[in-house]
């Protein structure tokens, strides 16, 4: 599995909104310039979040997003699926988006090894970003940012968050 830029960018931008949680609205150019994210993919971005109920908005000067959901209630497997669908490699496994192979010689078998295999990739990746909520997600990067960074190269992700 290979998580997309829209999905890297979603929960970027949720580290800013987990961080202002229940103190102010944020607003998309702060996201944007903080998390280095281009303001126009970070608005669509920004709006599917809307719509699947985890953030809100209002316009004007005190304006922004803000998470509407405790980050304790929202995991990275939501919003990875909100963002760009099933978490399964392939469509005969997934649990929300399941349907059947339609040119596949196991379709009709018992038994497929494709499918065995690729349901417990599917399980592990699921149980891993379903056990993770946003404010797991952002505890942890809070963590590894108060250690001391490597001496050499830039680090892993985790240690760059801001």
């Amino acid at each position: 599995m290979r998580l997309s830029k829209k999905s890297e960018y979603g929960l970027r931008a949720l580290i800013e909104l987990t961080k202002a949680y229940d103190r102010h609205a944020v607003r998309r150019s702060d996201i944007a310039k903080s998390q280095q994210i281009p303001v126009g993919f970070l608005e669509a971005i920004l709006l599917e979040l809307k719509r699947a109920g985890i953030l809100g908005s209002r316009s004007g000067v005190q304006g922004g997003y803000r998470l509407i959901k405790p980050p304790e209630d929202v995991s990275l497997g939501q919003v990875i699926r909100i963002l760009d669908g099933p978490l399964a490699p392939i469509a005969c496994v997934s649990q929300t988006a399941y349907q059947t192979c339609q040119d596949c010689p196991y379709a009709e078998a018992r038994e497929c090894p494709i499918q065995s295999v690729m349901f417990e990739v599917r399980n592990a990746v699921a149980n891993v970003l379903d056990r993770y909520t946003l404010r797991a997600f952002y505890d942890r990067g809070s963590q590894r940012r108060t250690q001391k960074s490597p001496k050499h190269g830039r680090g892993n992700a985790l240690n760059r968050i801001q």
